[in-house]
């Protein structure tokens, strides 16, 4: 086998993934598909040399090259379009990779149309920064590298975009109450050690990351699930504070009168549905805190 085969072997296992990330960017299957065919053609053009993680690499690539069209689109201020129209005017369309409908119904059912009405309220940064992030667990640092941003600016995009996805607008007084409550009810229990009580608060599915530092100062880098999370948190968080965080409810910890740790907490309806464990001071710094009194 020699390189070009092997590239493009390799690039068939990561093409379900790549689609799936330009779909949710782009909410178009055939403007996803000409986003992927055009990571392709980077990659056989600069080959695998000095690449040491393909498959980040090509989801970098499909990321910035979803966020080039976004941008476009704003300028010309159009709708997503969902028709293929590769090849119009010179009559040589290449339907080699096209989208086939089974595909599109999978892609459509996976996503929603509620969420990508709001997906396309987004800035082209803000959306980017949600859907790596929240979707496919792509770290900050990463995102920021794409954006052109620090990690702390890329984090910030992400909150505000999680915020308009969840249909919440920041400071409102009904939906601080909500968040806080159930923030609240998961401290208590972290704080009691009540595993069961912390289930109670966690969605299934739930998500912990931990940034850079707070890796280093013994956090896990992810953690899946709400056993495995209460497990993590039982007996722990005694000197959290609830806190406003970019306009949500969270968690920080404060000691000398500097927040250490930020807990960037996204709550959905009354679940948490993931926790953001933020150490970096760079990154505590570009976010909006406001420890909330008792």
């Amino acid at each position: 086998m020699n390189e070009q085969d092997w590239l493009a072997a390799r690039f068939a296992e990561s093409r379900p993934h790549l689609l799936a990330v330009a779909y949710r960017m782009l909410g178009s299957p055939s403007e996803a598909d000409d986003a992927v065919q055009e990571s392709w053609l980077r990659l056989s053009r600069t080959g695998a040399d000095g690449i040491e993680n393909l498959g980040g690499w090509l989801t970098t690539v499909v990321a910035r090259v979803c966020l080039d069209m976004l941008r476009s689109r704003a300028r010309r201020r159009e709708e997503p379009i969902d028709t293929d129209r590769r090849g119009e005017g010179d009559g040589h369309a290449d339907h080699s990779n096209r989208v086939d409908p089974e595909s599109e119904a999978l892609l459509a059912d996976a996503v929603g149309p509620a969420l990508l009405v709001v997906l396309d309220r987004l800035t082209p940064a803000e959306r980017l920064a949600f859907v790596l992030h929240d979707m496919f667990a792509v770290s900050f640092e990463e995102i920021a590298s794409i954006v052109g941003r620090s990690p702390g600016a890329a984090r910030q995009l992400a909150s505000r975009a999680r915020r308009r996805v969840q249909g919440a607008t920041p400071g409102d007084p009904g939906d601080v109450a909500r968040q806080r409550a159930v923030v609240e009810a998961f401290l208590a229990a972290s704080r009691k050690g009540d595993f069961d009580a912390l289930l109670e608060v966690l969605d299934p599915d739930v998500i912990v990351r931990a940034d850079r530092i707070a890796v280093q100062a013994g956090a896990d880098r992810e953690v899946r699930g709400a056993a495995a999370v209460a497990g993590t948190f039982a007996g722990r968080a005694r000197a959290a504070q609830p806190a406003m965080v970019n306009g949500a409810v969270g968690l920080v910890w404060v000691q000398h009168g500097r927040p250490q740790v930020v807990f960037d907490i996204t709550v959905v309806g009354t679940t948490i549905v993931a926790i953001d464990l933020v150490a970096d001071a760079d990154s505590i710094a570009a976010l909006e805190l406001q420890v909330l009194g008792g």
